[in-house]
């Protein structure tokens, strides 16, 4: 769309759709995706803000026999069960974020027909995960181990850049954090600086649509129950403890998820 001749509305709508139809993507066509559109892709995403332009981003992208090698050795790697598990979420995690983790964990497997107790069938398709689930192009975003969290922020508004950006073209992708836990076979596999850490990998490919697993929905919290507005007066939601509730009967939260 050419945004010269859109109305700023009809940009809004373009943008907003793209958003809404962003979803974490576990099946893919084998279709190839041109490096030129990845370098668009990468191009427009780096436009994320960052501290002080600091850009603290980097990206290793593989295709072909590069993708199914590292494949196989994270695979091996995975197998072998030798490296600690990832900290990427604390050891007991709060009940609402616990909650949230356990519903997601029924509502994917159930989609794939695999029992939660199944333990073999579960790692069957945590494997998936190591060959980008299938898909044409492998992503992987280091950042420099010396930075602090306020970096890895930046790092995450590139990413979803690089989601958006995806979207928009037609292009699935799905991030993933299971990536991290193997930075000693990523590191030397792609020559990656002794400074740097695989922060997550992200899978980038043509949808396979009739895949079950494309199409499980996750549920998200309107913003009427994490945004906390104040000083809009009237009729400014007011933040209570089972979410945000509107000063008027404006609507439920229900109507803006």
């Amino acid at each position: 769309m050419d945004t010269v001749n859109c109305t700023q509305a009809e940009i809004a709508r373009c943008v907003d759709r793209v958003l809404q139809s962003r979803r974490s993507t576990r099946a893919y066509r084998p279709d190839p995706i041109a490096a030129e559109t990845v370098f668009e892709i990468l191009d427009a995403a780096a436009t994320a803000p960052s501290n002080s332009n600091t850009q603290p981003w980097r990206v290793h992208v593989l295709a072909g026999a590069a993708l199914r090698e590292l494949g196989d050795a994270l695979v091996a790697s995975f197998r072998e069960g030798s490296l600690p598990p990832s900290p990427h979420f604390p050891d007991s995690l709060p009940q609402e974020f616990s909650e949230r983790q356990a519903d997601f964990a029924t509502r994917y497997y159930s989609c794939l027909g695999i029992d939660r107790q199944d333990a073999a069938a579960r790692a069957a398709q945590t494997e998936k995960n190591f060959h980008f689930f299938g898909a044409p192009v492998g992503l992987l975003f280091s950042i420099d181990r010396r930075l602090k969290p306020h970096s890895w922020i930046d790092l995450g508004l590139f990413a979803q850049n690089v989601m958006i950006a995806a979207g928009a073209r037609g292009i699935a992708t799905c991030p993933q954090v299971s990536f991290a836990r193997f930075h000693p076979v990523i590191a030397p596999y792609l020559g990656m600086s002794l400074d740097h850490l695989t922060a997550c990998g992200m899978s980038m490919g043509l949808a396979e649509t009739a895949a079950a697993v494309n199409h499980v929905r996750m549920p998200r919290q309107g913003a009427r129950e994490f945004a906390q507005f104040v000083g809009f007066e009237p009729a400014a939601p007011v933040l209570t403890a089972t979410g945000l509730t509107p000063r008027t009967a404006a609507g439920s939260c229900a109507d803006l998820r």
